[in-house]
């Protein structure tokens, strides 16, 4: 990002660039989970250079972050093929006898991985792992205990595990792969046990799903507002106003009770005094008091 140009509209690509940075500065440990969800909000939120550029200006390799390209530079991806990588592999070995073991993290798939659970657990998980094959093979033996096996989305899997009072689980069992991608087999025993077979994205994956959700709840919060809160109701006579209405014509028709009975005991005031004097009159014609 340049000086020069600090008003200049930034664009998906440079919002994009900055949250690379950031999860790299979260992974390290430079930033807490509430300090990056704070900057994360902001770089979705900056509509120009200057606004992206304070996010990341105290976090190592910002340097290299600015100036920003004003043309999108090819996104470098290794695929699959940099994730196949030959060799010994850096476990060959996983048991768990009244215990557990597991396997995760950045670490070299043997071609041939063995793991042993006697009435323990353990877990083999291939989501950020490389490859020494394009095929590996797990062997995965469960005794009265269990073995979970999670790798990422794209990658083959066969399951050709045989149970006994126990069982292998065949749901990701034929899935097709991604081209290039790794295949998985699957094989071995399980005997009052079990062996799992999950497929789970990334938590590098998963952050980018939540905020990708979290950008577009803002887009729609700033959408809302730049409308000038036409999402509230308006004064169309609703419901209030007909109760106003009801109250207003019960009083009236109170009133006009009111005034009836008062317009009564009037006719009748002028009645009593027109009898008295018919009354007069009579006693006056004969000669009464």
């Amino acid at each position: 990002m340049t000086d020069e140009l600090p008003e200049l509209r930034a664009s998906d690509a440079d919002r994009e660039q900055v949250t690379e940075r950031l999860r790299d500065a979260l992974a390290e440990g430079r930033l807490d989970m509430a300090e990056f969800e704070e900057r994360l909000d902001a770089t979705y939120r900056a509509r120009t250079y200057g606004e992206l550029a304070p996010i990341t200006r105290d976090l190592p390799g910002a340097a290299a972050l600015a100036p920003h390209s004003l043309t999108k530079s090819p996104h470098v991806n290794g695929g699959w093929g940099g994730r196949i990588v030959g060799g010994e592999g850096s476990s060959a070995w996983g048991v768990a006898v009244l215990s557990g073991f597991e396997r995760r993290g950045r670490w070299t798939v043997p071609r041939r991985f063995t793991s042993v659970a006697l009435m323990g657990g353990g877990e083999i998980d291939l989501r950020e792992a490389d490859f020494a094959g394009r095929e590996v093979v797990l062997n995965c033996f469960a005794v009265m205990g269990g073995v979970n096996v999670v790798v990422p989305p794209g990658v083959e899997v066969v399951v050709r595990g045989i149970g006994v009072m126990g069982g292998f689980d065949h749901r990701e069992d034929g899935v097709p792969g991604d081209p290039g991608a790794p295949r998985v087999v699957v094989t071995g025993f399980a005997f009052w046990g079990g062996v799992g077979v999950q497929r789970k994205a990334t938590r590098a994956e998963r952050l980018r799903l939540k905020e990708e959700r979290r950008r577009q709840k803002l887009e729609r919060r700033d959408a809302r507002k730049e409308l000038g809160g036409s999402g509230e109701a308006e004064d169309t006579g609703g419901p209030d106003d007909f109760d106003d209405f009801d109250d207003f014509t019960d009083r009236d028709g109170d009133h006009g009770s009111h005034r009836d009975r008062r317009s009564r005991r009037g006719h009748r005031s002028h009645g009593d005094r027109r009898a008295e004097r018919r009354e007069d009159r009579t006693r006056r014609r004969h000669g009464g008091h």
